[in-house]
């Protein structure tokens, strides 16, 4: 998946290199504070790294220290979304809003590739960077609901 996603920042969203590196790193601890979150087990190289990317890597990427002042109310926005949908989904209430609440690192996608590329390039390319999230409802029903 991590492939993927560097794949499509690249290439796609043609983003310089410091960017890719902040949003896959903020998608790996995103993923390992999930993880964490639900009680799976996480690898203590994985977690080691997160670690790392979280208290030194990412709060020392150029891209972030440039651009801290918008990305940090969106970070606390997505933080805020994710504690929404965790909270209903733990009390057995998840439907499409929490699904959609689950997709905010995308929204810091757009607004890293506005900060990037400006307003024209970022609503060109604004449907792309939401088709990125790979998640069906289907599948999130399945998973949280326990039905299709």
């Amino acid at each position: 998946m991590i492939e993927t996603m560097e794949r499509h920042l690249v290439e796609g969203l043609e983003l310089p290199r410091p960017a890719v590196l902040w949003l896959l790193d903020l998608w790996r601890t995103i993923q390992v504070f999930d993880d964490v979150a639900d009680g799976d087990a996480v690898d203590r190289q994985v977690l080691d790294e997160v670690i790392w990317a979280t208290l030194v890597d990412m709060p020392g990427n150029t891209f972030f220290q440039a651009h801290a002042a918008n990305l940090l109310p969106l970070l606390a926005t997505a933080i805020l979304k994710w504690k929404a949908s965790d909270t209903v989904e733990r009390a057995g209430q998840a439907d499409e809003k929490s699904f959609v609440w689950r997709a905010a690192y995308y929204d810091i996608i757009l607004l890293t590739v506005s900060l990037c590329h400006g307003p024209k390039v970022a609503l060109a390319k604004a449907d792309a960077v939401m088709a990125l999230y790979g998640e069906s409802f289907e599948d999130y029903r399945k998973e949280m609901l326990g039905y299709a």
